[in-house]
């Protein structure tokens, strides 16, 4: 290589990585991040120690769908699965008798049943839903008001008097303008603008309330047994609160008695709530935590940096299943675990007499193993 040839490389060397640097410290993003403290992560010790409940979990095939980040049990007794195509899948408990019930042309992320045994389903690109007795999809709300409207609906539990309580992941990033859910959470998450809220949408006015706001990506909703109560996962910092059901407009952050924290400091990314047998609810611990990510929690410079940069470079943790059973009062009364991962990114848990499915974002199956209280 000539003496010319090597300065002129170093020259466009330098400017290439001038140009990552500028491209990496300034060009636009749409968040703006802010600082908080993340508690230093537990690991897994105590009532999640290590075990392997989780491991070998036996599988209904879906065919080419993917993705049942929600099932439930329908009032037909019939298994029912959201997928990442939009397709609201129907079976029989054992996977036989596949169906397709409705495909909403969105992503339903939660879904509940009111007492006529309709379908209510939160679409994170549409907003709150309803599925007729003719299957037919129809948009309930999308909407708090004219000029507040839901951008990411997540999670949906109907009350016993019909009021149906959902909440709304983000409201900065709608995964319909960001490019899905998975873009829009990791704006949200990494933005830490804390935008996320609980809402409640009353059939008989056909209106929207805010119950709640504040939280770091409002996930998964359940309700208590008798209904005074809700408990919601904030997943951007790894809580579970439980919150008065009656209340409005309120600030979790406030420092109110209608808003506790039932679980602080979870080992990792809490998402959906289901309730189970015997007074259990259970929760999907998603990913675990990255103690990379935890310390760039008061850089918010560092995490603008972090959405400039490929998603596969993000600080997330290893795959790892993980659910666990509660109480309304906060014990953990099951812990179910496969540190392997290899039924990935555990969203949820639903119990029935003899069987645990569990939910997935990503699984290319439905995943469940034969349960009986321990």
């Amino acid at each position: 290589m000539s003496a010319i040839t090597v300065p002129r490389l170093a020259g466009a060397m330098g400017v290439l990585f001038a140009a990552v640097a500028v491209y990496l410290c300034f060009w636009p993003v749409p968040a703006e991040p802010v600082a908080w403290l993340a508690p230093k992560p537990p690991g897994y010790v105590g009532v999640h120690a290590p075990n392997t409940h989780l491991s070998g979990l036996r599988t209904i095939d879906i065919g080419n769908e993917f993705g049942p980040e929600h099932i439930a049990i329908g009032p037909d007794n019939k298994l029912y699965a959201a997928m990442t195509s939009g397709n609201l899948v129907r079976m029989d408990p054992d996977g036989t008798h596949q169906e397709i019930f409705a495909n909403t042309r969105g992503r339903v992320l939660g879904f509940d049943f009111d007492k006529d045994g309709r379908m209510i389903a939160a679409d994170a690109m549409r907003g709150l839903l309803i599925v007729g007795a003719d299957r037919r999809v129809s948009v309930l709300t999308d909407q708090v008001s004219s000029d507040d409207p839901i951008r990411y609906a997540n999670s949906v539990v109907v009350a016993t008097d019909g009021t149906i309580f959902f909440t709304d992941a983000s409201a900065r990033f709608s995964p319909a303008e960001w490019g899905g859910t998975y873009e829009a959470s990791v704006l949200d998450i990494l933005e830490q603008a804390a935008s996320g809220r609980v809402l409640a949408y009353d059939p008989a006015t056909a209106s929207t309330r805010v119950v709640a706001h504040g939280f770091s990506f409002a996930n998964g909703i359940a309700l208590s047994s008798d209904g005074r109560a809700l408990f919601v996962s904030e997943t951007g910092r790894y809580r579970i609160w439980k919150i008065a059901s009656d209340v409005r407009d309120l600030d979790i952050q406030s420092g109110s008695s209608q808003a506790t924290v039932l679980f602080d400091n979870l080992p990792g990314y809490p998402d959906n709530l289901m309730r189970g047998r015997e007074g259990r609810i259970w929760a999907g611990l998603f990913r675990p935590r990255n103690p990379a990510a935890d310390n760039l929690s008061q850089k918010p410079f560092m995490r603008k940096v972090l959405l400039r940069m490929p998603r596969a470079l993000l600080p997330v943790g290893d795959p790892y299943s993980h659910v666990f059973a509660f109480d309304e009062s906060g014990h953990v009364t099951e812990d179910l675990q496969d540190p392997i991962g290899a039924y990935p990114e555990t969203t949820g848990a639903t119990e029935t007499a003899d069987r645990l499915y569990i939910h997935s974002l990503h699984a290319p199956a439905i995943g469940w193993v034969p349960y009986a209280r321990r």
